[in-house]
């Protein structure tokens, strides 16, 4: 029975299209009193007073909180996991601003009542007098230090990091080039507006120091353990649930302020306190992604291949450093050579602090970034060697037969082949059909401008291992923990330590464990994101739960396996190393009639009547595994984009995309995870964008202003895939989840720029909306 490789539709899927899935603003606690959040409307001032007397006298309302009076209450700031070098400055970050704010959405007070309408009518009686202060806004005047965001520090820069293997060898490099490029990049602020805005609920039993936390997040044990240390309350008292997520994209990865001010009101009171973030208080509270000024340069030989690639970046902290702020940057810091077999390497970031939301991790995590300055860059040198795009890229991509190849930023890309998925891509867009149409048109004179935009890109998933994450000073390992537990009655239960919120783990984990175990799917129950059922665990990110959480269930599964030939051997009077075990069933090799299932194996692990002696009973087993080294997907997209000249709008016409991702457990939940990213990258490209004014306010903070694409903007995708196993895990698998968003956005921003080619237009910042594109063409036209 072969269950891994076939597509089948999610299982999670009912209850979520039936209306069923529990959210958190869902759960039915009683006694639950409603939180809300003064805000800031300054990007910097200092607070001079609050008065919040006439909120604490209005029906309904339990207290008012600030700052100042829950201070006592947190034992340390908030967590920053990632000190990525010795000498980063981290101003301490609470919950409640005390003296000072330091982004327009920045907390000042609580306001606790018995029903929402009445805390959000007392929160807006809740008077605050501010002093404003110089705001540190534009990125690269804020790394001038020209307004200092935290005055103490003497400086807005967190950091700088540096990833310089052979310095002599890059400027030598460039000395030789006989073609240089020089390019600069804007990384625009991204808001990731997942369906379900955040919210928390905190239940403190009424008997004892336990509570729990239900909280729309995706790391609900890396919560707990923080949420802990916070407030100074042993490990064991607190539980987080992490029910139905609606969507995360990283955003939900993170101890935010919200969540600790539920848990010291619950506690203070003694009773349920829920938060439900609004629309947009989204946009201001909750994380954003991306942020970053990247300055890149290739040096390339005579034939066009580059010889070095020297990467600079000036990345955007916002006001405090959330959970892993610091280290998203460089997440990309080790592929700004993409897969180019480039021999000098040399990158740097500097992290500045501006008075804006933190950033921190979104969709793909500095590896878009780093796929988006290195193919922009390619196209720039196609360009300047008047070289086709597609060419170029073969020139130097890492030949297939170099595998495991050591890249010359430090890494071991595990395996490779990316000339075949270019191959399919191009003839699945009828390239060479393409490019004779956009020269016919051109010299036709059509004002609607044709432009094909390509990206190849490799990443690397699976963020892993400890080792080498304790090398880089993250606050945490690699690893992941699962159960598998054959249960007496021949069912299976799975725990594992990932923790959902759109991936489809169920389903996946549970054809896994079919396929391992032998027995059919529906047989299979998948737990998950409950520290109460799933003890142990690092939740998920970065592309790592197939990687590493389902190696783990696969590693669960094979002790299970051994574990139930130690009993068929002892039980059937047979060697171990006699036996095989073939679609559910130990048998002695050459004689198939002889059989013992391993549900009759669980049976007399739970009587425990005849069991090998020293064996423990039950069939159960635990596993925790630490990846060798990340998994590297890779693939290659096109875009198709028509420009209309009179009005700069940008369509695009067709979407066409390679990926390799290894074997793949589910063919259907991969082109979901493919689809979905795409149109997160394509939205960067065309669409989203954070505005702030001088001031630090936030211009974006609705749907009205923000544009989230719809069913009508997606683009028709066609999906291929070719197969690379990885050698690095058993089952031969990589990643898929970011794979869309890291490839998309260069091919398309690639398509606009093909397309306005011959108005000498060779850069727009994203997005590159009609205004943008309209005035574009306007300066560069002849």
């Amino acid at each position: 029975m072969t269950v891994v490789g076939t597509r089948r539709l999610r299982r999670e899927d009912r209850i979520l299209l039936t209306g069923e899935a529990r959210f958190v603003d869902d759960l039915p606690v009683t006694g639950v009193l409603h939180l809300k959040v003064v805000r800031s409307p300054f990007a910097h001032a200092r607070i001079l007073s609050i008065n919040s007397e006439p909120a604490r006298s209005m029906a309904g309302v339990v207290a008012v909180l600030t700052g100042t009076e829950l201070r006592s209450d947190w034992q340390t700031p908030l967590p920053c996991a990632w000190p990525v070098t010795p000498d980063m400055k981290n101003p301490e970050h609470f919950p409640l601003a005390v003296d000072e704010v330091r982004y327009a959405g920045d907390g000042v007070a609580v306001v606790v009542a018995e029903n929402a309408a009445a805390a959000q009518d007392a929160m807006e009686a809740v008077v605050v007098e501010y002093e404003e202060l110089p705001a540190a806004v534009d990125l690269e005047e804020a790394a001038r230090d020209t307004a200092l965001v935290h005055p103490e520090l003497g400086t807005n820069t967190s950091y700088v990091w540096e990833l310089k293997p052979d310095e002599d060898s890059v400027d030598r490099a460039f000395a030789d080039a006989a073609h240089t490029v020089s390019e600069r990049y804007v990384q625009q602020r991204l808001i990731p507006m997942a369906m379900e805005p955040r919210g928390v609920c905190v239940v403190p039993e009424p008997y004892g120091g336990d509570v729990t936390i239900y909280s729309a997040t995706q790391i609900p044990h890396i919560l707990k353990i923080q949420l802990a240390i916070l407030l100074g309350i042993a490990e064991h008292q607190v539980r987080v649930v992490a029910p139905a997520v609606g969507g995360g994209f990283g955003s939900k990865l993170n101890v935010y302020a919200e969540e600790a001010l539920c848990l010291s009101v619950a506690l203070r009171l003694k009773r349920p306190v829920k938060w439900t973030e609004e629309r947009t208080e989204n946009t201001q509270a909750t994380i954003h992604g991306r942020g970053m000024i990247q300055h890149i340069e290739l040096a390339a030989d005579a034939n066009g291949q580059i010889t070095a690639v020297r990467a600079n970046l000036v990345a955007d902290m916002g006001a405090y450093l959330q959970l892993v702020t610091p280290g998203i940057p460089l997440l990309g810091a080790f592929i700004y050579h993409g897969c180019y077999d480039i021999p000098a390497y040399s990158f740097a970031c500097t992290g500045v602090f501006t008075n804006k939301t933190p950033t921190d991790a979104y969709r793909g995590a500095g590896r878009p970034e780093a796929t988006y300055a290195i193919e922009r860059a390619v196209d720039a040198l196609a360009r300047e060697m008047d070289v086709d795009p597609a060419e170029i890229r073969r020139r130097n991509f890492i030949p297939a037969d170099k595998f495991p190849f050591e890249t010359s930023a430090g890494l071991l890309y595990d395996s490779g082949n990316y000339a075949p998925a270019l191959d399919r891509a191009l003839e699945m867009v009828g390239y060479d059909r393409l490019r004779r149409e956009q020269a016919a048109r051109r010299a036709a004179g059509d004002t609607n401008s044709l432009g094909i935009g390509i990206s190849t890109y490799v990443e690397m998933c699976g963020l892993a291992p400890s080792r080498l994450l304790g090398q880089l000073n993250f606050g945490a390992g690699g690893w992941e923990h699962a159960t598998v537990r054959v249960l007496p009655t021949g069912m299976v239960e799975v725990v594992t330590g990932t923790s959902p919120h759109g991936q489809g783990h169920e389903t996946c984990w549970s054809m896994i464990t079919a396929d391992r175990l032998g027995v059919p799917p529906e047989h299979v129950e998948v737990l998950h994101s409950d520290t109460a059922i799933s003890h142990l665990g690092l939740d998920t990110y970065g592309s790592r739960s197939l990687s590493v959480g389902g190696m783990a269930v696969y590693s669960a599964c094979d002790k299970v396996i051994e574990k139930a030939r130690s009993i068929a051997a002892h039980q059937m009077e047979v060697a171990e190393t006699d036996l095989e075990f073939v679609d559910g069933q130990f048998r002695v090799v050459g004689t198939p009639a002889h059989v013992f299932s391993i549900q009759e194996a669980a049976f007399a692990a739970f009587t425990a009547h005849n069991l090998p002696e020293g064996l423990e009973p039950n069939l159960t087993s635990d596993a925790s595994y630490d990846p060798t080294n990340f998994t590297f997907p890779f693939g290659a997209h096109i875009a198709v984009v028509e420009i209309d000249g009179e009005t700069g709008f940008v369509e695009l016409l067709r979407y066409v995309a390679v990926d390799d991702c290894g074997n793949q457990i589910n063919p259907l939940i991969v082109e979901g995870q493919v689809q979905g990213g795409i149109l997160q990258g394509v939205a960067q490209a065309l669409w989203e964008e954070a505005r702030f004014d001088e001031q630090g306010n936030l211009r974006t903070a609705s749907l009205t202003d923000y544009l989230v694409p719809s069913a009508a903007e997606a683009p028709n995708m066609e999906l291929d895939f070719t197969v690379t196993p990885s050698p690095t895990t058993a089952m031969g698998v990589k990643g898929i989840g970011e794979a869309g968003t890291i490839a998309a956005t260069p091919a398309v921003m690639n398509a606009v720029i093909d397309a306005l080619g011959p108005l000498g237009i060779t850069d727009i910042d994203m997005p590159a909306s009609p205004e943008r594109v309209w005035t574009a063409i306007q300066e560069g036209a002849p």
